[in-house]
């Protein structure tokens, strides 16, 4: 699964071909959750609050490269990095 971006320690992934609706794998400390590039929210899994509204925060302002990604994952291409919310 390509990794996509890592911020503050938070590691985002994409898989290629994946279920819909479209979204992102999120780790972070032992957490892991699903969250859907549409509204930023967890809808699998669990994250710290904190770390949830960072990445909810992250995934809206990034949310055309998030879905552009998910449209070349849908066709197994290669995907593009993102920049991290720390700027990295």
């Amino acid at each position: 699964m390509p990794t996509i971006a890592i911020f503050f320690g938070i590691i985002v992934r994409m898989w290629h071909d994946d279920h819909p609706p479209p979204h992102i794998h999120v780790e972070y400390q032992g957490f892991e959750a699903l969250v859907t590039i549409e509204t930023g929210l967890v809808s699998k899994g669990e994250l710290p609050r904190k770390v949830a509204g960072i990445v909810r925060d992250w995934c809206l302002l990034h949310q055309k490269e998030l879905l552009d990604n998910w449209e070349k994952a849908q066709h197994f291409a290669p995907l593009d990095r993102i920049q991290g919310a720390d700027r990295d």
